[in-house]
């Protein structure tokens, strides 16, 4: 009895720590360094490059037990094509329609993991209020102390790719290209 009773208390230690290891933590995402990107073809002529400079969100990241979850908020009028007269044409009802539909969102469903890093992140992205399930393929991840704020952070690069028009904002497709690349280059910081 004594040998069991040892056993189930090594086993109680062991599963309360490896609970405190594999630990969830919550980042916010840093605005000033979070830019969702996204690209698409002009008539064929050439490959327009236009981004968001608002983005809001959080992310949770256990590295131990290789798990996560995303939850973006983009500002949509915050969209930004170097024209401030295409920015308005974009934000219209053929396309964005941000007086209706201000934000655009991501939450994920599934993160997951080669070895010790995210390489896919499958979600649910709306957009002028249709969602859709996508999967975000994550280019590059970093996660170490910011050695300016003093604190953890983590990195990424992500890109998927849609179909506007599956989004309720095909207007002139497919002379303007129907295929939206997105990509976003995100920073968060450990609350």
């Amino acid at each position: 009895m004594k040998k069991f009773t040892q056993l189930t208390a090594a086993l109680i230690f062991a599963a309360a720590s490896t609970a405190a290891l594999a630990a969830p933590e919550t980042y916010t995402v840093d605005g000033s360094h979070t830019f969702p990107r996204f690209s698409y073809s002009h008539l064929g002529y050439s490959t327009q490059l236009s981004r968001f400079n608002a983005t809001t969100g959080t992310v949770v990241f256990d590295a131990a037990a290789k798990t996560g979850s995303v939850d973006i908020v983009i500002d949509a009028k915050s969209v930004d094509t170097g024209s401030t007269l295409f920015n308005e044409h974009i934000q219209g009802e053929d396309f964005l329609d941000t007086a209706k539909f201000p934000t655009a969102t991501f939450k994920s469903t599934k993160v997951i993991f080669k070895g010790a890093k995210p390489s896919k992140i499958q979600g649910d992205l709306t957009i002028k209020g249709v969602t859709k399930a996508v999967t975000l393929t994550v280019t590059s991840f970093q996660a170490m102390p910011h050695p300016m704020q003093k604190k953890d952070a983590i990195g990424a690069n992500a890109f998927t790719i849609i179909k506007r028009s599956e989004f309720n904002a095909g207007k002139y497709a497919p002379y303007v290209g129907d295929e939206v690349r997105i990509d976003i280059a995100l920073e968060a910081i450990k609350q």
